[in-house]
């Protein structure tokens, strides 16, 4: 079985630099080390979905953020997501997010992203040691006043349960949000800012006081305050070390006493949780006053 997720994990890495480069069957072979039939097979297996269908989705999903943040033409769009015509393009564009990428770019309003995971992580290995301890930084920040646009579960206390709680969808709905933060968060609410029967952890987007744009349906609005935050930050880390990396951020926060530095936990708002990249570090923000 570990042989097999490698194996579509170095298939995800070579669309992921590949995207808008023609991307074959035979290009996937070469990268799992197995034979295109079987690289299919375990690639629909794992990820349930087709290296095609994985490749159209992941090419709209970003031409859309580009159709989000830049100026650009929808044909130079068409053409760097493999498409022969703008008419393609937008047909597909359209079958993917139920509006025209004209429009989009005009009022870009939320829509369901594609946002795939490396298959490490949705199959983690479990570690037993902690042998391989990295440093973990801590420096304060300071967050503005702002809302969050948030998407509450029912129970979940962390993000494998929260997932299978709401689906895996909501990290694109809230990609496609323009966030102050650059990215959507993972936080753990206070008690304060729960509604009756619904989740302590929750993934949202951090916008302006001021955002006026629409909600997504079942999504709801948070206020926050200005608030300081010590930020733990790991090493860089490899796929396959993600859990063992979070588990020593994780137990640097419980060790660390912020009174010698004239600060305490800030228990009425939220811990953030970033999303793991190995090349940044896992990264979590604790609340403090």
């Amino acid at each position: 079985m570990q042989e097999q997720i490698e194996a579509v994990q170095r298939m995800q890495e070579y669309i992921s630099e590949n995207i808008y480069s023609e991307i074959t069957l035979a290009d996937l072979s070469r990268a799992s080390m197995y034979s295109p039939w079987y690289s299919y097979r375990i690639f629909k297996k794992l990820l349930k979905i087709t290296p095609a269908d994985y490749i159209r989705r992941l090419r709209l999903s970003k031409t859309a953020l580009r159709l989000r943040d830049e100026s650009v033409k929808v044909i130079d769009l068409a053409f760097d997501a493999g498409y022969e015509s703008a008419e393609g393009y937008q047909r597909a564009f359209y079958n993917e997010f139920g509006c025209n990428p004209s429009e989009y770019a005009k009022n870009p309003v939320p829509v369901c992203l594609f946002i795939p995971y490396g298959v490490k992580y949705s199959h983690p290995k479990k570690e037993d040691n902690m042998e391989n301890v990295k440093n973990i930084y801590v420096q304060q920040i300071t967050k503005p006043a702002r809302k969050v646009i948030i998407k509450r579960g029912v129970k979940a206390t962390d993000y494998f349960a929260y997932c299978e709680e709401v689906g895996c969808d909501v990290w694109g709905i809230l990609t496609s949000i323009k966030s102050i933060s650059k990215e959507p968060v993972c936080m753990w609410l206070p008690e304060k800012y729960r509604m009756p029967d619904t989740s302590q952890y929750v993934q949202g987007t951090e916008v302006s006081l001021d955002y006026s744009g629409k909600i997504p349906d079942g999504f709801d609005v948070i206020e926050l305050p200005e608030c300081k935050y010590l930020m733990f930050q790991s090493e860089p880390f490899e796929e396959k070390d993600f859990g063992i990396t979070i588990e020593q951020v994780w137990e640097a926060i419980k060790k660390y006493n912020p009174e010698p530095t004239g600060l305490t936990w800030d228990k009425d708002n939220p811990r953030i949780q970033l999303e793991p990249i190995g090349t940044r570090g896992y990264i979590e923000l604790v609340p403090v006053k």
